[in-house]
């Protein structure tokens, strides 16, 4: 009895100094533990959205935010039909190179090869001149939706690469593969990245000197 006797004085100490605890009349309940379970759970809540608004940390550095990648950017490609309307541009070839500048390749603003293609009718000569005024009408057509004129390089091919028949096994003409084969094929590379060459030191322009250490 004497050993405990200082524990049970240390005990009432304790529970003296605690505050009164309120309690709901109406439904019994403990209103301060209530209370602090409310603002845990307000607590919580805040720390999970500032946690989620948090960009991506790095796992060495916490402290620095891992950068994030830029898109790649591809080549583009497009052919530009001219079945239906052989020298003119259609509503469907109008489509397609919006379609095209609306691309990264050609916002990047990198060369464009425009590669005029025409069927077999008619001489070798005739179709080298039709084909090239084909990728002529896509060059203005680019130009007009601000591509810079001098980015577009014009290849006039003729029939040289035709992609179907132009003719059938019997000889006669096969208008289904000329159409196909009146096209301009569009392709915008990416831009050419420049790196100068490092500069030779001179005597204009000397070399820095290791520094000296004290001794």
């Amino acid at each position: 009895m004497t050993r405990l006797a200082p524990a049970l004085l240390l005990l009432g100490a304790l529970c003296a100094c605690q505050p009164p605890e309120a309690t709901d009349p109406a439904n019994g309940t403990n209103a301060a533990v209530d209370d602090a379970d409310n603002a845990v759970s307000v607590m919580a809540g805040a720390n999970e959205s500032a946690n989620a608004a948090e960009p991506q940390r790095s796992i060495l550095r916490p402290e620095v935010a891992e950068p994030e990648e830029p898109p790649k950017i591809e080549p583009a490609q497009a052919v530009i039909g001219f079945g239906e309307t052989p020298m003119k541009l259609d509503d469907a070839a109008r489509q397609a190179l919006d379609a095209l500048i609306a691309t990264p390749a050609m916002t990047a603003g990198g060369p464009i090869t425009l590669r005029g293609h025409s069927d077999s009718r008619g001489a070798d000569g005739d179709n080298k001149v039709a084909s090239r005024k084909r990728a002529e009408l896509v060059r203005d057509y680019l130009v007009e939706k601000g591509v810079a004129k001098d980015r577009i390089t014009l290849i006039a091919i003729g029939e040289g690469r035709p992609v179907a028949p132009n003719v059938r096994e019997d000889g006669s003409d096969d208008p289904e593969g000329q159409a196909k084969n009146r096209r301009v094929e569009v392709t915008v590379a990416l831009p050419r990245v420049v790196v100068p060459p490092p500069v030779a030191p001179n005597a204009a322009n000397p070399a820095p000197k290791a520094a000296l250490k004290s001794p």
